[in-house]
């Protein structure tokens, strides 16, 4: 492999870690078209029901999930495939707090997206969003993962 070719995957995964942070960033700062712009124009994200597809339908997702909700997401972990020059897939994980309802609340999920090249910039394409608990701060996160199926969580 080049140095060149080594060189611009480096930039290019630099540039794919700025979108979660940038996305974060975003939704912090209540800056819904900043969050929709990440995303290609065809992009889409499913939280859970249905993928929400096309920045028009985005804007109405996160302007309505935004009024309710002051999420104040954490990433972390974010791991990275360059799978050709114009596309790649990543995984993050993400930590929330935040105010719903007057309640504290906390949760913690990850993101599997799809990226793509778009031009000379990179954008999210698809984003699925993945949450193992989002509860109330005083309730604790404890009983949401005891009643989890994953085998380390069972008793022995």
């Amino acid at each position: 492999m080049s140095a060149d070719t080594l060189i611009q995957q480096l930039l290019d995964r630099e540039a794919i870690r700025d979108l979660p942070n940038l996305y974060c960033h975003y939704v912090w700062q209540q800056d819904i078209p900043g969050i929709v712009d990440l995303f290609t124009e065809d992009g889409w994200i499913n939280m859970g029901k249905r993928p929400v597809i096309g920045h028009p339908a985005l804007l109405k997702l996160y302007k309505k999930a935004l009024n309710n909700l002051t999420p104040r997401p954490f990433i972390h972990n974010h791991v990275i495939n360059l799978d050709s020059d114009e596309s790649a897939t990543g995984t993050c994980y993400v930590e929330i707090r935040g105010v719903q309802d007057e309640k504290s609340m906390m949760g913690a999920g990850y993101y599997d997206d799809v990226y793509r090249k778009v031009g000379d910039q990179w954008k999210i394409h698809s984003r699925v969003v993945t949450m193992h608990f989002m509860v109330p701060l005083e309730d604790g996160w404890v009983k949401e993962l005891s009643q989890s199926t994953s085998p380390e969580l069972e008793p022995a």
